[in-house]
């Protein structure tokens, strides 16, 4: 088990030499740094705390400074625990980038889902709708509360209620490609949250050990050499052709004379 802790840019799609269009999201991730390390005998579990995105000293407590430096660094504005993971190959302090993960990888993602305010039954779970003519006089409500054994509304029953705002997890993902050299992670489809918002990347629990092959994706550098090879191959001259225009004789014009 492994994890990072990233930012989420938004969503863009990039093509492969074959031609197939991927939708990726894009996850800029900062370097995390390994607050603290915790383990079986002291606190009962195996895990790490990692944290990214620096603030200032005056945008924190002295409880949260005093934290970060033990492990030699500034206060930070985001820190989760990652567990199941071999504390053995961590050092406090330790700093982790993008290039913990592979392409071709099986990841899980986990983020706050964008919030929808107060939303009824219909948006909220997917109930049937009513009928819509003038006479039914219920469209869109939260049907029967409450049968006749109990007389009373049954717990677990679907209401209407606060929508969105949740923490929730996408799984089996796959990351499509990594890139070091501008710390961002592309991870093939959607994943839960807003944009700039904090998301994190971990090992799939259903998945640890699958890895698929990485995709072959074309740059923007070979993609632009492709349609200057295009253009050049157009503006060849083409022959043009010949017509040739065939002479046409003139039939002689008979004189016509009018007797008196």
């Amino acid at each position: 088990m492994k994890g990072i802790l990233g930012k989420k840019v938004g969503m863009t799609q990039v093509f492969t030499n074959d031609g197939k269009l991927i939708p990726v999201t894009v996850v800029e991730v900062e370097p995390n740094v390994v607050t603290q390390i915790k383990t079986v005998e002291k606190d009962g579990y195996d895990a790490i705390q990692l944290a990214t995105e620096s603030i200032k000293e005056k945008a924190s407590n002295k409880a949260e400074m005093g934290h970060t430096k033990k492990a030699n660094t500034t206060p930070k504005r985001f820190l989760r625990e990652i567990r199941g993971v071999n504390v053995n190959d961590y050092t406090l302090g330790q700093t982790i980038g993008v290039d913990i993960f592979e392409a071709g990888e099986i990841v899980d993602v986990t983020g706050t889902s964008k919030g929808k305010g107060f939303q009824g039954v219909i948006k909220r779970h997917n109930q049937k709708i009513g009928p819509k003519g003038h006479g039914s006089q219920y469209h869109r409500g939260v049907g029967s509360l409450g049968t006749l054994l109990p007389m009373h509304v049954l717990k677990g029953k679907k209401m209407p209620g606060q929508m969105g705002n949740v923490q929730r997890t996408v799984q089996n993902l796959e990351i499509v490609s990594i890139d070091t050299e501008n710390s961002v992670i592309l991870v093939k489809g959607n994943v839960p949250g807003a944009k700039k918002s904090l998301v994190m990347i971990r090992t799939a629990v259903k998945k640890p050990n699958e890895k698929n092959e990485a995709a072959n994706l074309i740059s923007y550098a070979q993609a632009a050499e492709a349609v200057a090879e295009v253009e050049t191959t157009a503006d060849i001259p083409v022959e043009e052709d010949i017509v040739v225009e065939e002479a046409v004789e003139e039939a002689p014009v008979e004189e016509t004379t009018t007797e008196e």
